[in-house]
Order: C-alpha cells, then structure tokens, then sequence
C-alpha cells in the first residue's frame, strides 16, 4: 500500500467532506458492499478513452474500491455531470500512463503507486 492507512482516515473524516463540499473535485458514488450505504469519495478521475483511471494511492484493498469492485458499477461526478461507470478492472503502471492523456502529472515514484482502476462509461 503506497500511502499509510491511517492517512486515509484522516482524509476520509477530514479532507473528503471539504472536497465534496467544494465541488472542484470528481465524486465517485458508490454503494456499499456490506452496508448497502451509497458513499460519495472524492478522487483523481483521469478520462481515457471510453471511460476513467483512478490512481489508487491507498491501493486496491481500499473500502471504495473493494465496493465498486463488488458491485460492478459506480457513477462519477464530475464538471457538474453524472456518467454510469462500468466494468471495474484493476490495471498496472505502464497500461495506465499509457492511456493517461499527454501532459497529465502521473504520480511521483516515491508513492510507489503500482495500481490504477479503469472504468468505461455506460454508453447511453
């Protein structure tokens, strides 16, 4: 896991409310796996052909990502739109930055970030 787990749960309490109130940032909403509550997680959403990467700076086993892989969908909003996302698959580096549009940051290696979700928008 490149970042610490007890970060995300400082961004989570702390920083997510602020993102979301803000509305500057893509909103992934997502329903639980267990819980069956609908979260909405602030996130980096890079559109790529037919879809969106997400950079998993906590990696795959986060609670978000663990739920949109159970339910095999989520909705993202993002420059006041909803888009249906579908078809969750975990991709590596090198197929990630290769489908990151030219002059996108791509995150630092010292993050260690080695996971990327990629998601296609329901077509409709």
């Amino acid at each position: 896991m490149p970042m610490p787990k007890w970060w995300g749960h400082v961004n989570k309490r702390v920083f997510n409310p602020r993102a979301i109130a803000g509305g500057k940032w893509p909103v992934l909403i997502h329903v639980g796996r267990v819980s069956g509550t609908t979260y909405h997680t602030p996130l980096d959403a890079h559109p790529v052909a037919g879809g969106y990467l997400f950079v998993l700076v906590y990696g795959s086993g986060s609670d978000w990502v663990r739920n949109v892989m159970a339910a095999e969908r989520a909705r993202l909003r993002v420059e006041g739109k909803e888009v249906e996302l579908t078809a969750p698959r975990l991709i590596g580096r090198d197929e990630a930055f290769g489908a990151m549009p030219e002059g996108v940051a791509r995150p630092p290696r010292v993050l260690r970030i080695s996971e990327f979700l990629r998601m296609d928008v329901v077509a409709g």
